[in-house]
Formats: C-alpha cells, structure tokens, sequence
C-alpha cells in the first residue's frame, strides 16, 4: 500500500508547521496554521493533514479529533487560489484528487469528528465541515459553497454530503446560487449544530468533546460505524448494520464495567477495549 507522501508530486515539501496537532488525554484538536491567507488548503497543507490523518485512522485511544483555524477570521477559505493560478495544468488532478481525499479521510475516521468553526468557511472549507461528524460555530462565522461563482462545481463532496445533511432543495439553493449564509440561519437549517460566542467557542467545543469522550470509546465508535453506513442503504439492511456493530460491542471490558458502575453507583472508568 503506497504511503501519503507518494500519493503527492516529490516536490510538495513536508512541513508540519501548517498544521498543528494539540492532544489532551483523548481528545486532539488539529489547527491549520495560516491565518494570513485565511487558512486556505494549499498542496503542502493537503499534505500535512494526510499525514496526520493516516496517524489518527490508527490511533485506538483518541476518542475525538476537532478540526479549526487559527485566528478568528477564518476556519478555511478553501483552496489556495493564489497557488492553483500559477499550478501547472499537469498538476490539477494530483491537487484536486488530493483535496478529495482529505475529506474523505476526515469522514473515515473511526473516532467522532468535531469542525470548530471559527470563522468564513468558504468552497473547500465549508466541505472540509462537512466532512466532520459535528460542526459548532462562532456566531460572526460565515459559510458557502461558492464554488459556481468562480465557473466550477464544489468538488470535495459538497454536492453530495450537503444534500444528506440538510436536504436536497436547500442544498440545490445554496450550491446553485453560490450564495453565503451566516451562522444563525446555518444552524436553523441543521448545518451546523451549535452556536457560540468567539470568546466561547473552543471551550464549547472542548465541552462537546469531552461529553463524547466520557462514554464508552468502543460504543461510540460503533455508533458512529452504524450511522454512516446504514443511512446510505435500505432501512432492513441497516438495521442488519446496527445489529453487526451491537455484536461488536457485547464482548468488551467496557460494557462490564458499565455495568458493574451502575451497580456501585459510581462513574464508569472505560479503558475502550
């Protein structure tokens, strides 16, 4: 199986300072680290967030991942148009199929994904939310899948994840007419899930993650495996999914110990095996 770094043209540099990854017990908060060009995913930032996703895919005891910008303007303003005006044509397709493999690797993640939103979330940042399994947004932050206003379509999965998140008329509506919308009508509509105050937001969103990772990790994981592939087909085989990922779960150290918690009164010590 090639590696992330063959999936890139030799000459994308690795550099790790555009994308800084926090760990605090479970939990791991992933920064891109380019506010004076509002975060936007250039090759070398496609590369770094790869390669931290391919570590996290594999890491059993990180129990949630949360995604944000640095600064508070942006949380991503998508693909770095500046670079991709002096790309050579030959390597489009290696940045396009790039970008979309970063949203797809967030969206496998087995752990729950939070996107903190801290700002304008624009073409490829609004998919990279998206991606997410959780969005939770500063209330000045602005979003849009802009992409028809520049002459192409969204094409990192916007033109399929939004429609399953808020449907398929309101995801036509903002898709077709390029429009932005800010953070208020965002989570009326169900594309966002929470809404904070800058000054609040990653606090919000520690509190989000923390509630997560107080339970089960094995169950949420399962969860989480249940949701995303049973709503993609017919309701009897999903059920057939959900019956699967509950067999998962009966033979863990978690699930006796919930109940031994239970009996005792205390709170549960989960060690996700």
């Amino acid at each position: 199986m090639s590696s992330i770094a063959d999936q890139f043209p030799s000459d994308v540099p690795d550099q790790p300072e555009l994308v800084s990854c926090e760990r605090d017990g479970h939990l791991v908060r992933l920064t891109i680290e380019r506010p004076e060009v509002m975060n936007c995913l250039s090759f070398p930032t496609l590369k770094r967030l790869r390669t931290l996703f391919a570590e996290l895919a594999q890491d059993t005891t990180v129990r949630a991942v949360q995604i944000t910008g640095a600064g508070e303007r942006a949380f991503c303003a998508g693909a770095d148009l500046k670079e991709r005006r002096t790309m050579p044509i030959e390597r489009v397709p290696d940045f396009v199929r790039n970008i979309r493999a970063v949203m797809d690797d967030v969206a496998a993640l087995p752990m729950p994904t939070i996107a903190v939103v801290n700002g304008f979330a624009f073409g490829g940042g609004s998919e990279l939310m998206l991606a997410c399994d959780l969005r939770i947004a500063a209330e000045h932050a602005t979003f849009g899948l802009t992409e028809v206003t520049l002459a192409i379509i969204p094409g990192a999965g916007g033109t399929q994840r939004l429609p399953r998140l808020i449907g398929r008329s309101r995801a036509k509506d903002l898709i077709l007419t390029g429009r932005k919308l800010d953070a208020a009508e965002a989570e009326r509509i169900g594309l966002v899930n929470r809404v904070a105050p800058m000054s609040e937001l990653l606090a919000k969103a520690d509190e989000l993650a923390h509630q997560i990772a107080d339970n089960g990790p094995v169950a949420v994981r399962a969860a989480k495996d249940a949701i995303d592939r049973g709503c993609e087909v017919a309701i009897d085989q999903g059920l057939e999914i959900e019956a699967q990922c509950y067999e998962r779960i009966l033979p863990t150290e978690d699930r006796l110990e919930a109940l031994a918690a239970f009996a005792e009164k205390r709170r549960p010590n989960y060690q996700g095996r």
